[in-house]
């Protein structure tokens, strides 16, 4: 399954990696493969974005706007119809600012 073909803000640092496979372990979507004792992000379009793989990095290889791509963030735009994906609560902007700074949407 692909979330978001082009958008994922998902980066690796290789250089720091030291290939403990916390990434590859916590990652719902197999987005990681290892290659020479090293994390390599295989199947980019499926990260959905939820920052486990960032969270659980103990050496910070790893970037990830997390929430940006949430599942929650995928359904909810589906449900009300909207051809991009958004992060929202349905108020206001400052308001949805607010709702996305724990990760995935409400």
């Amino acid at each position: 399954m692909t979330y978001l073909e082009n958008g994922v803000t998902l980066k690796l640092n290789t250089d720091i990696c030291i290939g403990c496979g916390m990434c590859g372990i916590v990652c719902p979507h197999g987005v990681y493969v290892f290659t020479d004792r090293k994390a390599v992000i295989d199947q980019r379009g499926n990260c959905m974005e939820c920052g486990a793989c960032m969270i659980n990095c103990p050496v910070e290889a790893i970037f990830v706007d997390k929430g940006v791509g949430c599942a929650a963030a995928v359904i909810q735009s589906k449900l009300k119809g909207r051809s991009e994906i958004s992060c929202d609560c349905g108020g206001p902007p400052e308001e949805e600012t607010d709702c996305c700074k724990g990760g995935c949407c409400c």
